[in-house]
């Protein structure tokens, strides 16, 4: 259909036909996709799948994975860290998001508990082998470590897991945003945690929460089938 009106357009503009009859077609609006949110079991088990072995390696990825969901950062933010940013003595996080707005952000104490052993018991390693870099999750050559090796440490995590659901680089996010809610968290406070504009753009998050209330309802209230 976008063809056919850029077509359209196009021979109209050149002239080679004295109107456009497409101009008020419209493509059919896509159906809005609601975040997928893990349960809170499923992202424990991430979790705990992420630090298996003890190795430098297996430290910082506990450490990326609880700052991601302890603190709803997107992968981008996380990777983009410098030692500087985070405050574990205060329990806060400098993220830098789009269009380079900054947001100071909490973090728990189950966050702040890894990063504190990676700093200490993995990050001086890997830093030895790369030439020095502010960056707070280094990769195995020292340098800064990249979305792309981020979302596969995420993958792995899951797999090892066994968890069955779909994981993407904004699962943790979503999820922390959801678990949010469903705690009785204030939409206006996750959006300021999110980094989002406008609330509207948070809101979608409660149409998750509301799905889950209806389910509940549906199988636990004697009238709800009525």
């Amino acid at each position: 259909m976008v063809a056919v009106r850029g077509f359209h357009k196009f021979t109209h503009r050149e002239g080679l036909t004295p109107d456009d009859p497409a101009r008020d077609v419209r493509p059919p609006a896509l159906p809005r996709r609601l975040p997928k949110a893990l349960p809170v079991a499923d992202v424990e088990r991430i979790l705990e799948a992420a630090g298996t072995g003890g190795t430098p390696l297996a430290l910082r990825d506990r450490a990326l994975l609880e700052l991601l969901y302890g603190t709803g950062a997107r992968i981008s933010e996380a990777v983009g860290l410098d030692v500087d940013d985070i405050d574990l003595d205060a329990g806060t996080v400098l993220l830098r998001g789009k269009g380079g707005k900054e947001r100071v952000v909490p973090v728990g104490s189950y966050a702040c508990e890894a990063v504190a052993a990676y700093q200490v018991r993995a990050r001086p390693a890997l830093a030895s082998a790369g030439r020095g870099t502010p960056a707070l999750f280094l990769n195995a050559r020292g340098g800064r470590l990249s979305r792309q090796s981020a979302w596969t440490v995420l993958r792995n995590a899951a797999e090892r897991a066994q968890v069955r659901a779909e994981v993407s680089p904004h699962t943790l996010r979503h999820s922390f945003a959801t678990h949010l809610l469903d705690g009785g968290a204030d939409v206006r406070v996750v959006q300021e945690l999110l980094g989002h504009a406008s609330v509207t753009t948070t809101q979608v998050y409660t149409l998750v929460t509301v799905d889950k209330l209806r389910e509940v309802y549906a199988a636990t209230h004697p009238r709800a089938r009525a």
